[in-house]
């Protein structure tokens, strides 16, 4: 679904839609996968429910998964979307692991909170 674009990101397309939640969404299984896929270290046990960060057009999204949220999509909130230009087919980055934690720490997430070894640099 997504292949290395450059030096901090994937680069993948999703069906861009609105929807009524608070966070940006994709399906949980396709959240997990690509957690781990893009965050893991592949040592130890780890978590696989960190947001991932997207990026549309020039916005950057912190992405949690949902049940709810058909696979192949991302569910944006309706209130940060421009609503004429949605439901579409669109190009979408992902962060990678270093990448992701800059832009979660510049959002107000503590990392440290979450887990101290998750990102290393």
């Amino acid at each position: 679904m997504f292949e290395r674009f450059s030096s901090g990101y994937y680069l993948g397309r999703l069906y861009v839609e609105p929807y009524d939640g608070s966070e940006a969404a994709i399906q949980r299984t396709e959240h997990e996968r690509l957690n781990e896929h893009v965050y893991a270290s592949g040592t130890g046990v780890e978590r696989i429910d960190y947001p991932l960060v997207m990026k549309l057009d020039s916005a950057h999204f912190p992405v949690v998964g949902d049940d709810g949220v058909p696979a192949g999509t991302l569910a944006l909130p309706r209130e940060v979307v421009e609503l004429e230009a949605l439901p579409d087919d669109r190009p979408v980055f992902l962060a990678d692991g270093t990448r992701a934690a800059e832009l979660l720490r510049y959002a107000g997430y503590d990392l440290d909170a979450l887990d101290p070894s998750r990102h290393r640099t």
